[in-house]
């Protein structure tokens, strides 16, 4: 894997926000749509209860912390969040099994990856590089300081070399990936939630065994052409609740905050590898449907 050669001076911020008793979530911005009550994860200011005031996707630095790269001579994605002390921040609570998730992709929206760095004692986090090759990236780091409110936020890196830009694929209601086929059933609409059935399948045959990967059966995020605006969404209900089952259909509802073009990665976990499926929706603007495409990608969590 290549080492990064340079960080990019451009700095964003991700908004995510994790619902409760739906699963919704949402998206920061003005989306022209009261808020609904539900637990809040990076985009939402716990204290006050209002949203941030930028949509997701745009701060490198939010609230007193920042995320800044660290050079690393192994060739490791290496990275602190400093706090408003103005030091490494080495405290974090757990969130979905882990203190830090890393989500990573090209600029282009290809090479997706989700991964999980390990924190040394001086409060740097590392992992093996997760960048495909030459281009440029958004990384954005997933995490909750102890004591305060989860955050997101995001940096540029880049990898030297030539990087043809690649096509968004276009619009279809089912993606591939390692042999199995996910079909997406809903419309993304801006402004409000929309529901999104995932149901996945294997050999002609519903998967009705998924498991548990990160305390939930499935994990979703969208990512906005243009300008990378991040919606990290989970799934409605959770292993062992009682009343979700473990597959074939995953149901979410995220709400986009403008019509556009978004680009969806559905993680999912069967028989001990994770399996990520990629599709296109175009979110309408309050009444037009959204169609959605897929191609596929794999990756280990």
């Amino acid at each position: 894997m290549n080492t990064p050669a340079r960080l990019g001076i451009f700095g964003l911020g991700l908004a995510a926000v994790f619902g409760t008793a739906l699963g919704a979530g949402r998206l920061a911005g003005p989306v022209g749509a009261e808020e609904k009550p539900h637990a809040a994860h990076g985009g939402m200011d716990h204290g006050s209860g209002h949203r941030s005031a930028l949509p997701g996707g745009l701060l490198v630095s939010d609230r007193g912390y920042t995320l800044t790269t660290v050079p690393d001579a192994t060739g490791a994605f290496a990275f602190r969040i400093i706090g408003p002390n103005g030091r490494a921040v080495t405290a974090f609570d757990t969130q979905h099994d882990k203190r830090m998730h890393l989500i990573v992709v090209r600029r282009d929206l290809s090479g997706f990856r989700h991964v999980h760095p390990t924190m040394g004692a001086d409060g740097t986090w590392r992992v093996a590089s997760p960048l495909s090759g030459p281009g440029t990236y958004r990384a954005f780091a997933d995490f909750k300081p102890a004591g305060a409110d989860p955050l997101t936020l995001g940096i540029d890196t880049a990898v030297a070399g030539d990087a043809a830009p690649r096509p968004l694929p276009a619009p279809a209601t089912t993606a591939t990936v390692d042999g199995y086929t996910v079909t997406l059933k809903g419309a993304l609409t801006a402004g409000r939630a929309s529901r999104l059935d995932l149901t996945i399948s294997r050999d002609g045959r519903p998967v009705t065994d998924l498991q548990p990967y990160l305390a939930a059966y499935g994990h979703l995020v969208a990512l906005r052409q243009g300008d990378l605006a991040y919606l990290h969404v989970h799934p409605d209900g959770e292993p062992g609740d009682g009343k979700t089952k473990p597959g074939p259909t995953v149901t979410f509802y995220a709400e986009a905050p403008s019509a556009g073009t978004y680009r969806l990665y559905l993680d999912f976990q069967h028989q001990g590898t994770v399996h990520t499926a990629e599709f296109t929706v175009a979110a309408g603007a309050g009444t037009e449907h959204s169609k959605s495409s897929g191609d596929h990608q794999h990756h280990e969590g």
